[in-house]
């Protein structure tokens, strides 16, 4: 249709790395359609995110510093996304968009941070940063699993990847009249290593078992970007179809490092560091982006310095959506597209991984401007001389250390102004009549926290706190569980 904005889908994918894809060098692994993605794209190839999954997903969403937003943490009431926040979800639906997420939410499980409560229509999601963690469903194990449609449970068959790309083909098929935003964000290939065998097959002569099974959940998704793309060609939507394909913090199980963050096994495209690592390679991850319409089909790459705070405020640009009162952290990345930014090699950006109650200042940390990367304030190198990150070379460039040591000082003065606000679980709205509060997001010493299922199994001892905001005066009933209430079972019992 002419002059309509153009069709969004986002696919994003969990603790996948740079090198975990065949188009960026890894001689292992077989992703044939996303590598033809990536050779059809527009390509940044420095782009990066958080070193962890929440703190990435923040954002994305948002356009704003991770901190700043509340998310720096993947548990512990650390990855509830301010309420005050205005997603990109919510600034498309306020312009047309039909908007849906199939997949992993990550920023708030209880009202006002579940997703439909911040601008998605439709939301089939799994609980907390993962299958099987406390706030999930309980006995989810990625087949044949239960998930959250707007918060009520329901139940689905078929492997879990599979089901979400399934829910969002669906979604697109019933959208295609008008505007959508499909946001398909897997839980794979985060762990546990989940995959049917006849994905890990192939690997096991190449690779340790894990590497075959992470690798193989790696294909299957492939083969799901496959199909979603052949879904939309046969519904002739492709040419006006922005398609992103991301992944969200350096790989999880694509090589082993050691204790200095260097590989001592596996591909990781020559960094140093994996997830939640502050070198490169805990937070620098592929970036494609499709859009026929748009000129971005030809297979073309940017080198510039770009981070997932770019993300909103480019596509709400490529969608001609501009409004003054929005304001953030990020630029749009279209002026870099069409080769008018001539100043992008001025632009300092920081990222970090905190994983604590309250942020630390310098905590594994990394600022970036250009090629230079200053780790943890002390360490600097020159990534076009030294991309794997060997060569301290701070002492001799202390005018360069100090410059970027003053960028972080800045940006730490306008992140850290909310870091002790809290950030509440409402009780007694009427958008959540039960509410279900986990030792997830139980705040405190989040060593304590028992954020997955198997601790609960264990019957891990936790002592900590919640923030709740009352809705309402009224009469509450409280109650302690250890089990969840679809499995009803005594506090002592144990479960198989």
């Amino acid at each position: 249709m002419a002059n309509r904005k153009p069709n969004i889908v986002f696919v994003i994918t969990d603790d996948q790395g740079y090198g975990d894809l065949g188009c960026t060098g890894n001689p292992v692994i077989n992703t044939p359609d996303i590598d033809r993605l990536h050779h059809e794209s527009l390509r940044f190839s420095d782009y990066h995110v958080g070193p962890t999954c929440a703190p990435t997903r923040a954002g994305l969403m948002t356009g704003h510093f991770h901190n700043s937003t509340g998310v720096w943490h993947t548990i512990g009431g650390r990855s509830l996304l301010r309420k005050n926040e205005r997603t990109l979800a919510a600034v498309l639906r306020d312009h047309g968009y039909a908007t849906g997420i199939f997949g992993k939410w990550h920023l708030g499980d209880n009202y006002p941070y579940r997703p439909h409560d911040r601008g998605f229509d439709e939301a089939i999601v799994h609980g907390g940063g993962g299958i099987g963690q406390t706030p999930d469903y309980w006995g989810n194990d990625y087949f044949d699993d239960t998930f959250f449609d707007k918060g009520t449970p329901r139940s689905f068959e078929g492997y879990c990847t599979d089901v979400f790309f399934r829910l969002g083909t669906d979604f697109i098929e019933r959208h295609q009249d008008k505007p959508f935003f499909c946001y398909i964000p897997t839980n794979a290939p985060h762990q546990p290593l989940q995959v049917d065998e006849k994905y890990v097959t192939p690997y096991r002569e190449r690779v340790e078992e894990n590497r075959a099974r992470f690798y193989g959940m790696i294909t299957n998704i492939d083969e799901n970007v496959g199909r979603l793309r052949k879904k939309l060609d046969d519904l002739h939507l492709t040419e006006n179809t922005l398609f992103i394909f991301m992944t969200d913090n350096g790989t999880g199980d694509g090589c082993i490092t050691d204790s200095r963050g260097v590989v001592t096994e596996g591909f990781n495209a020559g960094m140093r560091g994996k997830k939640g690592s502050p070198y490169e390679g805990g937070h620098r991850v592929p970036f494609f982006l499709h859009y026929p319409d748009g000129g971005y089909a030809s297979g073309r790459t940017i080198d510039q310095l770009t981070a997932n705070v770019d993300f909103m405020p480019t596509i709400l640009d490529l969608c001609g959506i501009h409004e003054p009162c929005l304001d953030f952290d990020g630029k749009s990345l279209v002026p870099l597209m069409q080769g008018a930014a001539n100043d992008w090699t001025e632009r300092a950006l920081v990222t970090d991984s905190q994983r604590v109650p309250s942020p630390i200042k310098w905590k594994d940390s990394a600022v970036m401007k250009d090629s230079w990367r200053l780790i943890n304030g002390t360490e600097l190198y020159h990534l076009k001389d030294d991309p794997g990150q060997t060569k301290d070379i701070a002492d001799q460039n202390l005018a360069l250390v100090n410059a970027l040591r003053q960028a972080y000082e800045q940006w730490w003065e306008k992140v850290s102004v909310r870091f002790e606000e809290e950030i509440p679980i409402s009780i007694g709205s009427e958008h959540e009549k039960v509410t279900c509060i986990n030792a997830h997001d139980w705040r405190g010493d989040v060593g304590d926290c028992a954020w997955n299922q198997g601790d609960i199994r264990k019957g891990k001892l936790c002592n900590s706190y919640v923030e709740i905001d009352i809705s309402a005066d009224g009469l509450y009933t409280f109650m302690l569980r250890r089990w969840p209430f679809e499995v009803n079972t005594a506090i002592r019992e144990g479960l198989p």
